[in-house]
């Protein structure tokens, strides 16, 4: 068993968003990702599903031509391969949950684009 809290250590990235690991398990890696208000991430995909929960904060997550307002509590899942895009409407947290065979630095790499 391993225990760590999603609030441990956030760092707001002033410049762009923040993106770490928090917990790795023999079938997902489980990311924070901390935003400032009005930071966003560009429209990209996964090659595999993902799921995202807000823990705190909006966010306006982007999927097609449909923009979701999400809230804290809310949890939505995805499928492969969709083009989605979030952006904060305030201070936010957001857990992302990637298969194992996913990488965070492609997650990370979204911030370049």
């Amino acid at each position: 068993m391993e225990k760590v809290n999603i609030y441990d250590d956030i760092v707001y990235g002033e410049e762009k968003v923040k993106v770490s690991l928090i917990l790795e398990t023999e079938f997902s890696k489980e990311i924070r990702i901390v935003f400032k208000k009005d930071q966003i991430m560009k429209d990209h995909k996964t090659a595999y599903p993902i799921t995202v929960e807000i823990f705190e904060g909006s966010i306006d997550f982007g999927v097609g031509e449909k923009v979701y307002n999400l809230v804290k509590g809310d949890i939505v899942s995805l499928e492969a391969s969709i083009v989605h895009n979030l952006k904060a409407n305030e201070d936010s947290i957001v857990r992302l949950t990637l298969s194992k065979s996913d990488s965070i630095n492609r997650v990370k790499g979204v911030l370049k684009l």
